[in-house]
């Protein structure tokens, strides 16, 4: 039993340890290769705000068309501006449907992971990784990722560098730290799940959800919410995607925003919803796992 034990802990340390501060700022000199060199922090971002929010636009309403049977109780609560929009996205993809007969007609709903190779030309899904005793890891399952292409989201429960995450944070190796201190908990268990549904819930306006909870689900509905699972480079694996941080702007579509994996944790929060995606460095090809630089130091 002993061993039995100390074998799992080895194993979860063997995991942790590219997320352990202290073990990496010993290492950096072994491991040359594993962290992320940015000149200021202006230059963090490797593509535009503008560029994020256009793909994440593109997908969200392309799985918004595909899952239209069940968005009529959205639909009834939108302006006719909006609901005019969403008539000519549904002419261009299927031109001899009406929009209020789509619902009726539409027999063969494509799974999200097809959504995204259609709309971007690739997709992900998590799957037990390359690297031994890694766990889970995401893979390019289709296509080809473009350098630049936005290839993940990280998703959690958004919590401010003042507000309460120590029991959470507990064995957790899921917490992203964001440039200003702001913290993403991307684990989709326990204490960190618990928390997660009951804010999904509190920010829900009626039909109209605020967030996507199916990321702690086996059946996710924004099937770019897969990047907490994306392992450290190491000196033998390059990194081949790195993280950058996106505020959602005001004017994001309030009937897509079913689709973003990342709540605030404060209800009375007035800043904009931290969310952190993503982009590939290079061109990856079907097949080629995800890694991702853990540690970024900003001169």
């Amino acid at each position: 039993m002993p061993g039995r034990l100390l074998r799992g802990l080895w194993q979860r340390w063997r995991r942790y340890k590219y997320r352990f501060v202290p073990w990496i700022a010993l290492n950096l000199n072994h491991n040359p290769r594993t962290v992320r060199y940015v000149p200021e922090e202006s230059k963090d971002k490797v593509i535009s705000d503008e560029d994020v929010l256009g793909t994440l636009l593109k997908v969200f309403q392309a799985l918004f068309i595909n899952d239209f049977n069940k968005q009529s109780d959205i639909l009834t609560m939108l302006p006719e501006t909006v609901k005019s929009k969403y008539h000519d996205l549904l002419s261009v993809q299927h031109p001899r449907v009406k929009l209020l007969e789509y619902r009726h007609q539409q027999e063969n709903i494509f799974k999200p992971e097809e959504i995204l190779y259609k709309t971007l030309g690739f997709s992900v899904a998590r799957a037990t990784s390359s690297l031994i005793s890694a766990g889970k890891g995401v893979f390019v399952t289709r296509g080809l990722v473009p350098k630049g292409a936005v290839v993940a989201m990280y998703p959690g429960t958004v919590y401010q560098k003042y507000e309460p995450i120590f029991f959470q944070s507990i064995g957790n190796p899921f917490i992203f730290r964001c440039l200003d201190g702001v913290l993403i908990d991307g684990n989709d268990k326990g204490i960190s799940k618990v928390v997660y549904r009951s804010c999904n819930g509190r920010d829900q306006l009626g039909p109209l959800k605020m967030s996507d909870s199916t990321w702690l689900t086996s059946e996710i509905c924004n099937p770019l919410a897969v990047g907490q699972y994306v392992n450290n480079c190491s000196n033998d694996r390059a990194a081949n995607v790195c993280y950058q941080e996106f505020d959602v702007p005001a004017v994001f579509p309030i009937e897509l925003k079913q689709y973003l994996p990342n709540i605030a944790y404060s209800c009375d929060k007035q800043s904009p919803l931290r969310c952190v995606i993503l982009v590939a460095l290079r061109d990856i090809k079907q097949g080629e796992e995800l890694f991702s630089n853990y540690y970024t130091i900003v001169s």
